[in-house]
Parts: C-alpha cells; structure tokens; sequence
C-alpha cells in the first residue's frame, strides 16, 4: 500500500473545516486556535482543515498561515488526518503553498479550483498538475459557486487520472453531480485498488451522500458540534441509515441556519455565543447582522446549548 493508499484508508468519516479565531483588535489569536483543536480532538473528530474557505485565508498573510500550520502540526501530532488548504488563482503562488504544507507535516493539501480567473479546462488540468507534482496527496475543492468554476464530471474523470490526486470535496451542491462523481471514478477506483476519496462540502448532503457511496464529510457546522457530525457520519458509513436519519434531521435546521449569511459569519457567532475562541470575522466579512441573530440563536439552543 503506497502513501496515497494508506491515506485514503484513513479519510473516512468527519473532517472539520476549521475557522481561525481572530482577536478583537484583528490579530490572530493563536492560543485560541491550540484550544480549537484540542476541542475536535477530544469530541473524536476524524481529521482536521485548517487554512481553507472557514478559515478566512483571503485575510492572512504568510507568517500567519505558517505559524497556524505549525500549531495545527504540533497539536495533532501524526493522530488524524491534518488536511491543509492550500489553494490560490495563481498557480506559482497555489504551488508555493502546497509545498510549504508538505514541508511542515501537513497529511494532504486542499486545493481549490481558481477562483475569479475562470479557468479552461487546459488551464485547469495543468494547475492541478502543478499541485500533484509537489508530492504531497492532493484533495480538489469543487465549489462553484464561490470560484465561478464549476468542475463537470468529464472534466472531474481527466483530472483523477492525474497521480497524486487521490479525491475531491464536492460542493457543488448538486447531489447528481456527486453521484455520478462516486459512480464513475470512485466505485471504479476503489475496485481496482486504486481509491479516489469523495468527501461532501456540504454539511445537509453528508447522508445522502455518503448512501451513494462517499466516503463523508469536511463539515463547518461541526466546528461547533464535532462529536454529533462523527457520529452521523460513522452511522451512515456502517449502513445504519435510521440512526443516520434520526442525526440527519437533527442536525438539519443548523445546517441550514448555519449559511444565513455568508461561511464563516454564522458559524463564527455561534462558536462565540457557546464560549469556544472566535471572534470577529475579518473584513471584508462583517459581522453577523442582527436581524439573523434570532434565528441561528433558536437552532443552536435546540442543540443543548446555553449561549451567552
């Protein structure tokens, strides 16, 4: 079993897409980001992703995202997939960061499809080439609606085929698309020993995906719930669809709730009113605007919580 082997094995169940707590003066707050951490790893969380859409990276600069990448390294120390974004609209700079991961212990790289540029399907397959050659494992982000981008399952099919590319988070949206996703190179791959992971990027699809044959789920809500999206993911994953069901709904108004405004604003409060480290979001991201604090404060109580 090779290195990329071996890791997919492991990239199974839930995977939090973590935010990075800001101080209120807009300084990363670093020692919040450790107790962040250690908070998944006791709830039982699966693997971890820093630095990626939740994590505010458009923000922060390079001293920042390394320190943040040593701390996550530290923390974790070897005892669950530590997948680390590392996506760019530049190419040269995507590269940059994807080595920087590997160079400090990160597991796997998230790399996102361009952003803004819109690139060709030329252009796209040399991007993701450029990653793979780092030689650390690469997951693609497809989430079209942040990068403009949407990456189609034939295209999905030639960017598999590119070594070192061992899976995708799938944030389309589209449960069809992530269908044919599973059925066309995941199922296939797996078969042939060869597997190519497929984790959702949407926390309301996680049991029907998984129930088509993914693998799970890189969750924002689960900043705050770790132990409860585990647990969903771990019922569908064994086949056990009633007790994932009774999770799904559950869990499904903060879901919801949880994208009242744009990621990682909402999840941000909630984090904040349940007393773990958040702060503010920086700008352009402003704060949560009031007329919504109702809302997502009624699903977070109705989860056991008493907000501050």
């Amino acid at each position: 079993m090779n290195q990329s082997q071996a890791l997919c094995a492991k990239l199974r169940g839930a995977f939090t897409a973590l935010v990075t707590p800001f101080k209120e003066n807009g300084d990363v707050d670093y020692e919040g980001f450790r107790k962040l951490i250690k908070f998944q790893l006791d709830e039982g969380i699966n693997g971890l992703v820093p630095l990626g859409t939740t994590g505010e990276t458009p923000t922060m600069d390079d001293d920042e995202e390394e320190k943040l990448i040593r701390i996550a390294v530290d923390e974790v120390k070897g005892r669950l997939p530590l997948i680390m974004g590392t996506g760019s609209n530049d190419t040269k700079h995507m590269v940059g960061y994807t080595k920087r991961a590997k160079d400090l212990g990160a597991d796997a790289a998230l790399v996102v499809t361009p952003y803004y540029n819109k690139p060709n399907d030329t252009g796209l397959i040399k991007h993701f080439e450029a990653a793979a050659a780092v030689g650390i494992p690469v997951v693609i982000y497809n989430i079209g609606s942040r990068t403009g981008r949407n990456i189609p399952i034939a295209l999905m099919k030639r960017l598999a085929e590119i070594p070192g590319i061992i899976g995708v988070k799938e944030a389309s949206g589209d449960i069809n698309q992530m269908g044919d996703t599973i059925q066309e190179i995941a199922l296939p791959r797996k078969a042939a020993g060869n597997p190519f992971v497929v984790l959702s990027g949407d926390d309301g699809l996680t049991l029907p995906l998984i129930a088509l044959g993914g693998d799970g789920i890189i969750s924002v809500i689960s900043n705050l719930i770790p132990k409860k999206i585990t647990a969903l993911a771990k019922a569908c994953l064994e086949g056990n669809f009633e007790e994932g069901r009774r999770l799904h709904y559950e869990l499904l108004p903060f879901a919801k709730t949880a994208f009242i405004e744009t990621n990682p604003i909402p999840i941000k409060a909630a984090l904040n009113w349940a007393g773990l480290p958040a702060g503010p979001t920086r700008l352009p991201l402003g704060p949560l605007e009031a007329k919504n604090e109702p809302a997502l404060r009624t699903v977070v109580e109705a989860l056991g919580f008493k907000l501050k």
